[in-house]
């Protein structure tokens, strides 16, 4: 069977979904290898360094907490 694609990407497999909320680490892995390009660019900001001179990069304290929010989202059973 083919697999599913969205945009020319292909989807995540609902078996990886369902292992990852069985408490399967290593698909929880997966899933948030998966979703890693698209909390990096939702986490891209405009950042300053200690010399106060702006540049562009991933806010790893918003990466964090949206990781941790998809593992809840995940992992919590209704």
């Amino acid at each position: 069977m083919k697999q599913a694609t969205f945009n020319g990407r292909e989807l995540l497999p609902m078996d990886v979904i369902e292992a990852a909320r069985a408490g399967d680490p290593l698909a929880m892995k997966r899933a948030l290898w998966y979703y890693d390009r698209y909390i990096n660019k939702i986490c891209t900001r405009t950042l300053y360094d200690k010399n106060g001179l702006p540049y562009i990069g991933v806010d790893e304290y918003m990466k964090h907490r949206l990781q941790t929010k998809l593992v809840e989202a995940i992992v919590v059973k209704k």
